[in-house]
């Protein structure tokens, strides 16, 4: 096997702060404060990620609403 021994691989690497590059705070995982948390909140509600993949077929109203 070529797996490194436990002792060699870092027990805690330190991880970034996706929006500023500081380093992570464990009270606002994955972010360094709640300033970025925030951004990252205001990215998402305004939009501005996009998870891409298929459309669903999309439905007309008429079909829900038959006799």
């Amino acid at each position: 096997m070529n797996a490194e021994p436990k002792s060699m691989q870092p027990e805690n690497p330190k991880r970034c702060c996706p929006i500023c590059k500081e380093p992570e705070d464990k009270k606002y995982h994955p972010f360094c404060s709640k300033r970025c948390a925030d951004i990252d909140l205001g990215r998402w509600l305004n939009e501005s990620y996009v998870i891409e993949g298929s459309d669903s077929p999309s439905t007309s109203e008429e079909d829900d609403f038959t006799d």
